[in-house]
């Protein structure tokens, strides 16, 4: 017999509440320091209430951008960020779907080895290999494009995993209905495995949309002109160094349009995300 004790309650929802202000003040700071002026930001005595610069200060951010570092306006950053974070998430799928069905449904030589020789590559990161990618970039003449901040990155061992797993748990009587129907292995994969991976590819397109939306080390080092620029080496290079006052009150607006993006790629797909990761199939 379970007791019902309110006490386990209150106290999880304290633990809770207690968690998601500490996660959250932060936020709420950005975003009251991106209504304010930047006497107001610098000067320490910034109140927590917004202030009356709100539609000032983002509209300077979005169309116009700062006076005193040579940066893009925000909504250009903010496009190219889009561009790049889709491009990496639909590249990462397309050739992880592709790759894990090969390797599942295909019988050639050395065909698990193939697969290990994947599953290895997890364990280098873009950090491991930035020297040999960037002078492959270079040489292709790929420096300040959308495909040198796109292609490098759109191999995904991680999502091969995921779709191998998931084909395999595909009953094998699907398959030969498909071939007693008379179709192929593309109508195969076309009509009955990619309709089944339809929440697989929702989890992987929200993880892999964050994970190219949050790159900052790959962006910064092969663009070298403000145009090509993301939004989040935007933010970094808005922080000046030098004897100027780096205007926070604009650092801060960028910051919280930085996380917008993220945050509706999440609420719109959560449901299909979560049915993705959780589903007892997996």
């Amino acid at each position: 017999m379970v007791e019902h004790r309110p006490w386990n309650d209150i106290i999880a929802y304290a633990i809770l509440t207690l968690g998601v202000f500490i996660v959250a003040f932060p936020v709420y700071v950005a975003l009251i320091a991106s209504t304010h002026d930047a006497a107001t930001v610098i000067g320490g005595n910034m109140p927590l209430s917004p202030g009356g610069r709100t539609l000032e200060n983002y509209y300077r951010a979005i169309f116009v951008g700062g006076s005193r570092t040579s940066r893009e306006p925000v909504g250009h950053m903010l496009t190219n960020s889009f561009v790049s974070a889709i491009g990496i998430a639909v590249g990462k799928i397309f050739i992880s779907i592709l790759s894990a069905y090969a390797v599942v449904y295909f019988r050639f030589p050395f065909r698990k080895t193939a697969f290990w020789i994947i599953f290895v590559t997890l364990m280098l990161p873009v950090e491991v290999r930035i020297y040999p990618t960037y002078k492959v970039v270079s040489d292709l003449q790929m420096l300040d494009t959308y495909a040198g901040l796109i292609l490098p990155l759109i191999a995904s061992a991680t999502g091969t995993l995921l779709f191998r797993q998931f084909f395999m748990t595909v009953p094998d009587e699907l398959l030969e209905a498909s071939r007693i129907d008379g179709a192929g292995p593309f109508r195969f994969f076309w009509d009955t495995l990619l309709p089944l991976s339809r929440t697989t590819i929702a989890a992987l397109f929200v993880i892999q949309f964050i994970y190219g939306w949050n790159q900052y080390l790959w962006p910064l080092l092969i663009t070298t002109q403000d145009s090509m620029q993301t939004i989040v080496t935007g933010i970094k290079k808005m922080l000046v160094t030098t004897d100027e006052l780096a205007e926070w009150q604009l650092a801060m607006a960028t910051a919280v349009l930085a996380m917008l993006p993220p945050v509706a790629v999440v609420v719109f797909m959560q449901r299909l995300f979560v049915r993705g990761l959780v589903e007892t199939e997996k």
